[in-house]
């Protein structure tokens, strides 16, 4: 599932470039939402693309048509909509979930994800800092620190199963901090923020503690490429990942 909605409002950056939509700014001389479909569909074990989007139709219009790929009316958030994709009878498990601004994302590195995430409830795409520090040097992300390093999250989610709407229930009540890591550990308990906040504990014990909450198996994916953490949410990102895509960064 490609998310390729838009918050509410007047999307100043989309309409900065051009366009209605974020997922339309045009990223290497095409609509930014056509590169991570193309690696999905390159990627082995991908049997089929659901994109889900609040304009359907113009998201439709941007794409080339392809018997394994289908554009979707979105929920009224990303977590409303990723439930209604988990509890839809069609759907079919492992569901790895991603979103129309990776502009980066490769169809090694969607391999690379699912292959380490089989048989987790949820698994959680991560990149760590000093990785991706090395690769761009003075880049800005969202990091939350833990015994062993600081990791912001690489827009790849799998779901093994239905039984992970339970976590999703729980994203819905951190959903408007989800760029504010401190609010997120908070709403996950006293535990888990004492745990980070003094690094007592690493990130794959913290997800392990929200599992053993939840009664699901929760996975930590460290991606090997440290670009999977790099998205096209603001134009300082949309400046490097051009840059990133001609060569010269």
């Amino acid at each position: 599932m490609l998310l390729a909605g838009s918050r509410p409002g007047v999307d100043g950056f989309a309409e900065a470039n051009g366009v209605s939509l974020k997922p339309l700014i045009p990223v290497g001389g095409e609509a930014m939402v056509r590169r991570p479909v193309r690696a999905l569909l390159a990627a082995r074990g991908i049997g089929r693309v659901r994109v889900v989007t609040q304009q359907v139709d113009v998201i439709e219009a941007a794409l080339d048509p392809n018997p394994l790929l289908s554009v979707e009316a979105s929920g009224s958030t990303i977590a409303a909509t990723i439930e209604a994709m988990l509890e839809d009878p069609s759907t079919a498990f492992p569901l790895l979930v991603t979103t129309a601004d990776h502009a980066l994302l490769t169809s090694a590195m969607v391999e690379e994800f699912m292959a380490r995430a089989a048989g987790a409830d949820l698994a959680i795409g991560t990149v760590e800092r000093t990785a991706l520090m090395k690769r761009l040097p003075g880049t800005k992300r969202t990091w939350i620190g833990f015994r062993g390093g600081a990791y912001s999250g690489a827009n790849l989610f799998g779901f093994g199963s239905r039984e992970a709407l339970r976590a999703v229930a729980l994203w819905r009540g951190v959903e408007q901090n989800r760029k504010k890591g401190w609010r997120m550990l908070i709403a996950f308990g006293p535990t888990l923020l004492l745990g980070a906040g003094l690094k007592l504990r690493t990130v794959e014990q913290s997800l392990a503690s929200i599992g053993k909450r939840l009664d699901l198996d929760l996975r930590c994916i460290l991606m090997s490429d440290p670009l999977a953490a790099v998205d096209v949410d603001k134009p300082t990102d949309l400046v490097l990942v051009e840059a990133i895509i001609s060569g010269t960064a």
